[in-house]
């Protein structure tokens, strides 16, 4: 059985959703973040920094962890990536004309590069992360929520 982690259930969370969360390969803990870029670490997962209480263009609306869990990316609404730890910078969106807002972020399995999701389903792949299509400029159902990586 999985071993169980305090959750931010019991603490009190101001200003902010949580939005997204992380899971290092060893599984033995996570991060939750929040829309105000506030970093949260249970188990056995260390802090290496967070934009909470700092500046952004957009808030924060989701996250990915480093295949060695010695760092994490956290992507804001305008596809602006934030690093920490040893998670290094591929480049972002932040700045850039996007149809529709990113919702997730997802790291290559190597940790080599990211992909950036947005509504529509537009992909945007940086540093070594392959672009194998998207459905973004295609109609949808329903808006893009979130993403995985094989």
């Amino acid at each position: 059985m999985a071993p169980v982690y305090q959750s931010l259930a019991t603490k009190q969370v101001k200003r902010a959703w949580i939005v997204g969360m992380a899971v290092p390969r060893d599984g033995y803990g996570y991060w939750e973040v929040g829309s105000d870029g506030g970093l949260f670490a249970f188990g056995d997962v260390q802090f290496f920094g967070s934009m909470g209480g700092r500046s952004r263009n957009q808030p924060v609306v989701a996250m990915a962890a480093t295949p060695d869990g010695n760092g994490y990316w956290e992507v804001a609404k305008d596809g602006g990536i934030f690093n920490f730890g040893d998670a290094p910078y591929y480049g972002s969106m932040g700045g850039q004309v996007l149809n529709k807002p990113i919702v997730s972020l997802e790291s290559t399995p190597s940790g080599s590069g990211y992909w950036e999701i947005a509504t529509d389903g537009g992909i945007f792949a940086l540093g070594a992360a392959g672009f194998f299509g998207s459905m973004g400029g295609l109609p949808l159902v329903a808006p893009t929520v979130g993403m995985a990586s094989t």
